[in-house]
């Protein structure tokens, strides 16, 4: 009968695969107790089989990491251990004490934070640590909080450090500026001459031409990139095709000017400057008085129609409103975000006069209107609404009727900020592609816009 019940026992306990990981480093003493890799493994399968009765049985592979230290986790048969246990093919994985894991505690709440991750669980069978008892869930949030803490910590030294080494004119690492390169000895830049040269034309004919679309496509069409550089690891950044954006942060780089910044502080850099102050004055003249065109274009124009539900249907980019002036008449149109970025030729679509494109919206919205379909789909959604809040207005299908076909008389007594809201009221989205437009119509919007018409004749 015992023996019956042993079987039962066995039969229903869960299959539990146990991983052993033992590790030593090259200054340890390999001659003694428990620091050799045999003993350490020899003294967790004793550990699995105390609870065998629960299923656990301990995996063949092994994964055993000698000579190596535990200050870091490049260390192959741990990558290993990582590996299979992402595959599924671990319950548990067991060390004789924590520090064969890692001497780091950023590295050790790392790991077990990815061994939480895929629900195994963790045992250190000399220090009772064992993440599948309450317990030791406990001791490791605790872990976990001091290694948020430490991290912190780091954190702020290191920005103390940046900051220190900024306000001594140091350059402070990550990609240099096109027109240098990084003297790794001394921490500091040094002017590329082939690149500085380019600097110095993308300063100078910016100030000439005042367009960073055109000087972009200039500086594409010689085949020129932005930075590409060698990282310190042996990696190889590809310079990349300039747009508006990449124009103006280069114009913006104090870095040319000899500077380093600093959060809002400016200082004296190590490094010799490539623009005199003359060059980065004439740009920047530019920019100011181009800013106070755009800004003197916007004040000036009504407020876009179809801002916020427009789309180019080729690059799935928004198309924003924008506005030019030529001869004293202004010309208004939707611009595709990518055109807008990259200039013209990056879209196929471009850009669409706001006039043509607001037009035919509104041609759509009356010819929906005029439907009986949406007569009688609006004069049910009233009905409804009507049945379900007793304090809604009843309407007829022929005050539905009515209210619709006098959406135009509407329309022109409207101020233009109701325009734009009543647009956004009645259209979804507006996709425009280079064979022609698709407009989604909210009928929600219709309905509420029908009640809003039959209040405002019923007053």
């Amino acid at each position: 009968m015992k023996h019956k019940k042993a079987i039962e026992h066995n039969v229903c306990a869960p299959k539990v695969r146990c991983a052993i990981y033992v590790r030593k480093s090259t200054e340890e003493n390999l001659n003694t107790d428990f620091n050799s890799l045999d003993a350490q493994r020899e003294s967790c399968e004793s550990y699995v089989q105390s609870r065998k009765h629960e299923g656990w049985v301990v995996l063949p592979t092994e994964y055993s990491d000698a000579g190596f230290t535990g200050a870091n986790t490049e260390r192959p048969a741990l990558q290993r251990l990582l590996a299979d246990m992402e595959a599924g093919k671990v319950d548990v994985v067991l060390v004789y004490k924590l520090d064969r894991l890692s001497r780091s505690l950023l590295d050790f709440a790392t790991l077990v934070g990815l061994f939480e991750a895929h629900n195994v669980a963790f045992v250190s069978i000399t220090q009772s640590f064992d993440s599948s008892t309450p317990m030791g869930r406990l001791c490791t949030n605790v872990l976990m909080s001091f290694s948020q803490f430490e991290r912190e910590i780091i954190g702020e030294r290191i920005r103390d450090k940046v900051a220190a080494a900024k306000r001594r004119g140091l350059f402070t690492g990550g990609t240099p500026p096109l027109g240098y390169d990084v003297d790794s000895d001394k921490r500091r830049l040094v002017i590329n001459p082939e690149e500085a040269e380019t600097v110095k034309f993308i300063f100078k004919r910016f100030a000439e031409l005042g367009s960073p679309f055109q000087l972009a496509d200039e500086l594409n069409k010689k085949g020129i990139t932005t930075k590409a550089w060698m990282t310190k690891h042996g990696v190889f950044r590809e310079g990349k095709p300039w747009h508006k954006m990449r124009i103006y942060r280069t114009l913006y780089n104090r870095t040319y000017l000899g500077e380093v910044i600093h959060k809002d502080n400016t200082y004296p850099g190590e490094h010799e400057r490539i623009v005199s102050q003359r060059m980065w004055d004439s740009a920047h003249a530019v920019i100011e008085e181009n800013t106070r065109t755009w800004a003197k274009h916007a004040r000036s124009k009504a407020p876009a129609l179809l801002r916020g539900i427009i789309r180019c249907g080729a690059c799935d980019r928004s198309m924003s409103p924008v506005s030019t002036q030529s001869r004293g008449k202004r010309y208004s149109y939707y611009q595709c975000g990518k055109a807008s970025k990259q200039g013209y030729a990056a879209c196929p679509v471009g850009s669409i006069s706001a006039g043509e494109i607001e037009g035919a919206v509104m041609a759509q919205l009356r010819t929906v209107f005029r439907t009986p379909e949406m007569v009688a789909q609006t004069y049910l959604a009233a009905s409804e609404l009507a049945t379900e809040d007793d304090n809604a207005p009843t309407i007829s299908e022929s005050e539905v009727r009515l209210a619709l076909q006098n959406v135009d008389k509407i329309w022109d007594e409207l101020y233009p900020v109701e325009q734009t809201r009543l647009v956004g009221m009645l259209v979804e989205r507006v996709i425009v592609k280079p064979d022609g437009i698709s407009i989604g119509i909210r009928a929600e919007g219709i309905h509420s816009l029908t009640m809003e018409m039959h209040n405002e004749q019923t007053v």
